[in-house]
């Protein structure tokens, strides 16, 4: 149940206005004045506002400039007896919900109440889910704790509180718009867009279209006017993924909206005002593409601002568990499936491996051993053939003072251990025949290095 205060000198109209309002299912209070208001709204949030605008000293308009200024989520109603229509414009302008003129008309004055509490709604269902984004890419939602993140880490946050524009570099999968999304949540944009475009996916006829918008008959097929992706960001975040792959003229246009921060629209000549902190990504080596021509040199030092390098997982392997474990949690929820962990060889096996698709791959396999697995545990034989542990030479270690002939014995037993007493297997890999390989158990067995019953000595 949300909170309305009404604001109203004349002390009949107030207890009218209370008394006729007692049934919209809202906590009810009254104010006297603007300065009573103000009070009470540092007291306690209020949701809705119904101000007189002829008051005292500070008057309805004030009150609403007060709360514009303190609690803009605030919805303010503004009512007068000298209504006009210059003064609703004005209100409206000014950043009131409604405004209503005197006699009050109490039907209509319910209807625009409910009105303004399912905005309320709306907007303390807006602020709830932006804290969960912004939890969810807190530096706690970044999964990773070895130094390369935590590195990372600490540069989003150092960048983050600043409208630096960011250049995120690192290879396919390793979460560059994960990094870009965490920049952008802990920013004081955070309560503005983030409007995310993958270059690479855009046809090359559409990307101008797509990043600054078109006018209405620019081309065949524009039939109506199209706000681009930088207007769309405006007050808050654009990050362009894969910039790399944006052909020379688009990047002309972007580098002019990045110094002038203005655009045009395809068609149009009206110059647009952009207020828009921009984040670009590549997977590419940009002074490669600049020696063969393929990228302008100005932009590329506009966009490289500030640098973060998002490492491949093989240089985090520390992360591996954490993401294994995350992922597996994440999909059993999100599939109603039943694996609850990795046995202690399958975990072994995943962390060896090399990972060349990053996180990306990781989480990818992890969602399909979710739902191809019929058990509550994931072993080595329901990972992929790709990553079935390879079958390792035995390592012997030498020590300084033993004959050629212990070594030998060592190597040969070791050997076996290892194969789990395959002999003809031993053979081959020893470089020796079967009988070779029996004689030499045989012996020794008598010299007591084997008891009798050991597996080594049967078929």
């Amino acid at each position: 149940m949300g909170n309305l205060l009404i604001v109203e000198d004349d002390r009949s109209s107030r207890d009218t206005l209370a008394a006729a309002l007692a049934d919209v299912e809202m906590n009810v209070t009254t104010a006297a004045s603007a300065e009573e208001a103000i009070a009470r709204l540092k007291l306690a949030p209020v949701d809705i506002v119904l101000s007189d605008v002829v008051m005292g000293r500070l008057d309805g308009l004030d009150l609403l400039n007060h709360i514009q200024e303190e609690s803009p989520d605030t919805a303010v109603i503004l009512m007068t007896g000298q209504g006009s229509i210059q003064a609703a414009v004005d209100a409206m302008r000014n950043g009131a919900y409604d405004y209503l003129t005197k006699p009050i008309d109490l039907d209509r004055l319910e209807l625009v109440i409910e009105r303004a509490k399912k905005k309320q709604n709306l907007v303390r269902e807006n602020k709830k889910l932006r804290k969960e984004i912004r939890t969810a890419f807190s530096s706690a939602g970044i999964i990773g704790r070895s130094r390369p993140m935590q590195l990372v880490l600490e540069r989003v946050e150092q960048v983050a509180r600043t409208n630096a524009t960011v250049l995120i570099l690192g290879e396919s999968g390793t979460g560059k718009e994960l990094i870009a999304s965490a920049i952008h949540y802990h920013s004081r944009r955070s309560e503005g867009p983030l409007v995310k475009v993958n270059c690479a996916a855009l046809p090359e006829s559409l990307v101008e279209s797509e990043l600054f918008g078109h006018e209405r008959g620019a081309f065949t097929g524009a039939h109506r006017l199209r706000r681009g992706r930088f207007e769309l960001s405006n007050q808050g975040t654009l990050f362009l993924d894969e910039v790399g792959d944006l052909t020379l003229p688009t990047q002309i246009k972007l580098l002019r909206a990045i110094q002038e921060r203005e655009i045009e629209r395809v068609g149009g000549q009206t110059t647009i005002r952009v207020d828009v902190r921009l984040i670009t990504a590549t997977n590419q080596m940009l002074e490669e593409r600049i020696k063969r021509g393929e990228f302008r040199e100005e932009l590329y030092y506009r966009l490289k601002v500030v640098t973060i390098e998002a490492p491949p997982l093989r240089d985090r392997t520390d992360d591996i568990p954490l993401l294994l474990n995350h992922f597996l949690k994440f999909y059993c929820k999100e599939h109603g499936c039943v694996a609850e962990r990795f046995t202690d060889s399958a975990m072994e096996v995943l962390c060896e491996y090399a990972w060349p698709g990053n996180v990306r791959e990781l989480r990818n396999l992890v969602e399909s051993l979710v739902v191809t697995t019929p058990g509550n545990e994931i072993g080595v034989k329901h990972l992929p053939a790709s990553m079935a542990p390879k079958q390792r030479t035995p390592q012997l270690q030498l020590t300084m003072g033993k004959s050629l002939e212990e070594i030998e014995r060592e190597y040969i037993l070791k050997t076996l251990n290892t194969l789990g007493g395959n002999k003809t297997k031993a053979a081959q890999i020893l470089g020796i025949g079967k009988k070779t390989l029996y004689r030499r158990l045989e012996s020794y067995r008598k010299e007591g290095y084997l008891a009798a019953e050991n597996h080594l000595l049967t078929d």
